[in-house]
């Protein structure tokens, strides 16, 4: 993991996983699925909102249906520096 994303985390973001169901452009009866995933803030969902919007702006295939999770992996105050190691046999 990089030290971005944990940053990210600790920040309070966290993974959010985006199922998208669309139409074919050229055959509407047909639906697809694309996934998108990235960090995000619960429970407003910037990042997710805005690449939604982009979709419907920018790709031709009208969405049909998201399903979305979010996924909080690690808190601030489960978090601790730990100095020290201990080693068994």
């Amino acid at each position: 993991m990089m030290s971005r994303e944990t940053e990210l985390m600790l920040a309070g973001y966290g993974l959010t996983t985006a199922e998208m169901f669309y139409r074919m452009p050229d055959y509407q009866n047909v639906l697809n699925t694309f996934i998108w995933q990235d960090y995000d803030l619960a429970p407003d969902h910037p990042k997710l909102f805005r690449f939604i919007e982009f979709w419907q702006e920018e790709i031709e295939g009208p969405l049909h249906s998201v399903r979305f999770v979010h996924r909080k992996q690690i808190s601030p105050g489960e978090w601790r520096n730990v100095r020290g190691e201990f080693i068994l046999h």
